[in-house]
């Protein structure tokens, strides 16, 4: 429930507005509780942020470069769909293929290129092509860090532009590289802003949020995510994907 929703009432029916405060400030409460407890490693040691991080350790240890850790985290948040343990098992295979060497296996240009699945229905015929894409970007730009939502999109993932796609494989990718807490997520994109990030939006991200009151709208789009995301910067104004974490923890404690 966000402040909008009381604040809307309060000179209609003060006894509205009066219960509508009392349980926005205990949903706020428990997502604050819920972001500080689930925000942290432990949570995540089967999900796909490991395989950045661990290309994260090798750059603080002078053993891999920043490319390699975006390249992980691009490749990885593209994966990521399906049970987390299946998407381990496919993006382990994936830098397997690799030789964990993201970066110089990308600017080889020797990539399987084949109709096998690599991941659910995404083929390494797909994986062969965006890398292919990467590569260009590389060689042009140097970094992905300064690539627009729907720019990854066209030129690496070779999508048709869609400005009300939630993007949340890309929103996915730009929280763990610009948050920069020290704990899940990287910070290693110093020239992002975690103000500017949206919330990684998919189907359940949209049912939780739905039952906590951030959003009334149907539609599963880049609205909707930015609604959210404006609630939850009524709770962290600086860092609002702060509260992907919050999320995480209703879906712990809400298992069925």
């Amino acid at each position: 429930m966000s402040a909008a929703c009381f604040n809307a009432n309060r000179y209609i029916n003060p006894y509205f507005y009066y219960i509508c405060k009392i349980m926005y400030t205990r949903v706020k409460e428990t997502l604050i509780e819920w972001a500080e407890e689930y925000n942290d490693p432990k949570y995540f040691q089967e999900d796909p942020i490991i395989f950045p991080t661990q290309f994260a350790r090798k750059l603080e240890a002078g053993q891999a470069s920043l490319a390699d850790v975006e390249i992980a985290a691009l490749l990885s948040a593209h994966l990521a769909w399906g049970r987390r343990a299946m998407i381990v098992r496919d993006c382990t295979r994936m830098f397997d293929e690799m030789c964990w060497r993201p970066y110089d296996y990308v600017i080889t240009g020797e990539y399987r290129n084949e109709n096998a699945s690599l991941h659910r229905t995404i083929k390494w015929s797909e994986f062969a092509a965006i890398c292919t894409r990467m590569q260009k970007i590389y060689s042009e730009k140097g970094s992905l860090e300064g690539l627009t939502d729907q720019e990854i999109r066209t030129q690496i993932f070779g999508q048709k532009e869609d400005r009300k796609a939630p993007n949340k494989k890309i929103s996915m990718m730009r929280r763990w590289m610009v948050r920069d807490d020290g704990k899940v997520d990287l910070g290693l994109w110093k020239s992002s802003d975690k103000k500017e990030l949206i919330l990684p939006l998919d189907v359940h991200v949209y049912d939780q949020a739905t039952a906590l009151g951030l959003t009334s709208r149907r539609q599963k789009d880049i609205v909707t995510a930015r609604e959210i995301t404006e609630a939850f910067k009524e709770i962290w104004p600086d860092d609002p994907c702060k509260g992907d974490f919050a999320l995480f923890g209703y879906g712990v404690t809400h298992q069925q």
